[in-house]
């Protein structure tokens, strides 16, 4: 990823609520970050803290209503996602976007062969004839690493094992060689063994490829291996942004310290006891006039009950939306 690269992917002050009977939810609330061509942006936080929302914002993924997106440019190529026509925005999902979603057995259509469902964007966003789509379709099947790809484009999504049909909503992904994979929680229904697999399968085809991704997960051992940059959120909001090492080595927010301590360790012949961040993430009911994390904050002090801090640089490609100064282990006066 070269210095200086224009982003592929430019997010700017994105807001997105859901109408409910009982009133507003701000589901994402001034979120920005851009994605570099060819790097690989993390994306962590527990669950319910915007992550799947925000990037299912940026292309329209979104049921509306009950979503609305308020707020924000989403510039892709110099094109506003948010603003451009359901056709423009349909082909770029389709063909220069491509989406991979946490549980493959309720993406893939289980009437629909394999082969299919994989040669329909072929031919729709690509215009190929069915016998050129069907020749893409088992090269994809073959760079995804499913073996006999000719008999497999016969089969159907049940005959497939989980790891597999993972493998498959790759291809499917990939079928139009997009500049931008999201990838949301992929591997987060997989045992271990094949998690590592599908891990290994995504170095391989984004060093091939080139391509930029998006990796949505709650795993921060996924992000140390594969990520080159890590955004943390949460409460519908980017807390901290930073280089993956950099993150692990020296993170500032509270909320990061603490999302990096509940993940397990053995050290000698001992495992050190699992750690939880006590208290429940906030409810969304309005938008933030205060730090979302106070409520769980060992730090907590007046101004983070008086205003939502913005983020502030702290290193090189470092930002924090913090109050409290990491450094000097001092509150940071308005």
């Amino acid at each position: 990823m070269p210095d200086g690269a224009v982003p592929v992917l430019d997010v700017r002050n994105l807001k997105t609520i859901f109408r409910t009977r009982g009133g507003e939810i701000h589901a994402v609330n001034s979120v920005s970050f851009d994605l570099k061509p060819g790097e690989l942006l993390g994306v962590v936080g527990e669950s319910g803290s915007g992550k799947s929302v925000t990037m299912m914002s940026l292309i329209g993924l979104l049921p509306s209503p009950p979503a609305e997106v308020r707020e924000g440019e989403v510039l892709f190529d110099g094109t506003n996602l948010l603003t451009t026509d359901e056709e423009t925005l349909r082909k770029i999902r389709g063909d220069r976007i491509g989406f991979v979603f946490q549980d493959p057995m309720t993406s893939l259509n289980p009437v629909f062969t394999v082969g299919f469902q994989i040669m329909e964007p072929l031919r729709k966003h690509m215009g190929l004839d069915k016998a050129a789509a069907r020749v893409r379709a088992k090269e994809l099947l073959e760079l995804v690493g499913i073996p006999d790809a000719e008999r497999r484009l016969r089969d159907y999504p049940h005959q497939f094992s989980g790891g597999m049909r993972q493998r498959v909503m790759i291809a499917i992904a990939l079928a139009c060689d997009p500049k931008v994979l999201i990838a949301d929680e992929p591997t987060t229904a997989l045992d271990v063994t094949i998690q590592a697999q599908i891990l290994e399968l995504v170095k391989e085809l984004r060093q091939k490829l080139g391509m930029a991704i998006i990796w949505i997960t709650h795993d921060l051992g996924v992000i140390a291996g594969i990520a080159d940059r890590v955004m943390v959120m949460y409460g519908g909001q980017v807390v901290e942004q930073a280089p993956v090492k950099d993150l692990f080595a020296n993170p500032q927010h509270p909320y990061t310290r603490a999302l990096l301590q509940t993940v397990p360790s053995v050290r000698g012949d001992r495992a050190d006891r699992l750690r939880v961040i006590e208290g429940q993430p906030p409810v969304l009911g309005g938008p933030p006039v205060a730090c979302p994390f106070r409520a769980r904050c060992t730090h907590r002090f007046d101004r983070c009950d008086r205003e939502n801090p913005a983020r502030r640089d702290v290193g090189a490609g470092h930002d924090v939306a913090c109050f409290w100064d990491a450094k000097t282990e001092a509150p940071i006066d308005g």
